[in-house]
């Protein structure tokens, strides 16, 4: 059995209730975790214990060592140095001292600038400079199909 809410239908209240939660505007904001650990804890996590929080491809890459372009990147971060880091290593593992810098990763013709967020731990830094540029279709051209040739040229 249904039951009727006071004031009015069923239906009526829904809205009313619909409405009253759509005012609420301020939300409160999540602290970000990687794993169930927050980004102090990864910044002051040495770099093995956040290794162990990877996937597999990335902890064996961080286990075999930066060569040694990567140390001086990563040296020339922890110093920071630099408003914009420069590189051509797009297999550059995103750690948490990496976050709120700003890289120009080359994508194979030019620099792709690269903000690093908290969401992006845990992948290499060339993933986020693409390097195909999408295909953009127009119209279709002279002999593509028998039906446009009798498009006007002009």
């Amino acid at each position: 059995m249904a039951r009727k809410v006071q004031g009015g239908s069923g239906k009526a209240a829904r809205r009313r209730l619909r409405k009253a939660r759509s005012k609420i505007t301020a939300r409160l904001k999540r602290e970000f975790t990687f794993r169930g650990h927050t980004m102090e804890e990864l910044q002051a996590m040495p770099l093995e214990d956040f290794a162990e929080l990877l996937p597999s491809r990335l902890r064996r890459s961080l286990t075999r060592g930066a060569s040694d372009e990567q140390e001086k990147l990563y040296k020339s971060i922890r110093e920071g140095r630099k408003q914009v880091y420069r590189t051509h290593r797009r297999d550059i593992v995103i750690l948490p001292f990496m976050v709120g810098k700003r890289f120009a990763v080359h994508s194979g013709k030019e620099y792709k600038e690269v903000d690093v967020q908290a969401d992006m731990l845990g992948h290499f830094i060339g993933e986020f400079a693409l390097t195909r540029k999408s295909v953009k279709h127009t119209g279709p051209g002279v002999g593509a199909t028998r039906s446009s040739k009798f498009l006007p040229l002009k």
